[in-house]
């Protein structure tokens, strides 16, 4: 329902975030969790807005989770992009993967692990760029407008 309210109030996207599924094994995951995440993707299919599936710590779970419905599958710094391409299979974006925490180091080492997220990015059938997990409660907020201007500069074509 409250994907449903954000579409209708103008989302272009909507994300299923997952804080905990990553805790699953994937055979619970399948009985437990992707039934559940289905239905939510399913109730929401009619609307076309592009639908994200995350969770943390879901390395082992990527395929499952592009088979639960979403057309973008999150994916944590953990797990390299190529690798998760290949668990989530074809016909799937990814999103991700920068280490949350690597925007507490100084903005050139932050700029080269951007670099390597979006080279990694470059052979896939879809990519958004984006934190492998959510922002850090003690994180410098110029920090992230720093990374999302640098991204749009690296990006713009």
């Amino acid at each position: 329902a409250f994907l449903k309210v954000q579409i209708e109030a103008g989302a272009s996207a909507v994300q299923l975030f997952d804080s905990w599924v990553g805790a699953l094994a994937p055979a619970d995951y399948r009985r437990s969790a992707m039934p559940a995440s289905a239905k939510v993707f399913d109730m929401i299919a009619g609307y076309g807005v592009p639908r994200i599936h995350f969770g943390v710590g879901t390395g082992e779970l990527l395929g499952l989770m592009g088979e639960a419905g979403a057309d973008i599958v999150g994916v944590d710094w953990r797990v390299p992009l190529d690798e998760a391409a290949r668990r989530v299979g074809p016909g799937k974006a990814l999103q991700g993967n920068l280490d949350p925490a690597v925007l507490f180091a100084p903005t050139r080492a932050v700029e080269t692990k951007t670099d390597e997220v979006l080279d990694a990015a470059k052979g896939l059938e879809g990519h958004i760029f984006n934190l492998g997990h959510g922002v850090l409660p003690n994180m410098d907020p110029d920090s992230l407008t720093r990374l999302v201007e640098y991204v749009h500069t690296r990006t713009a074509h």
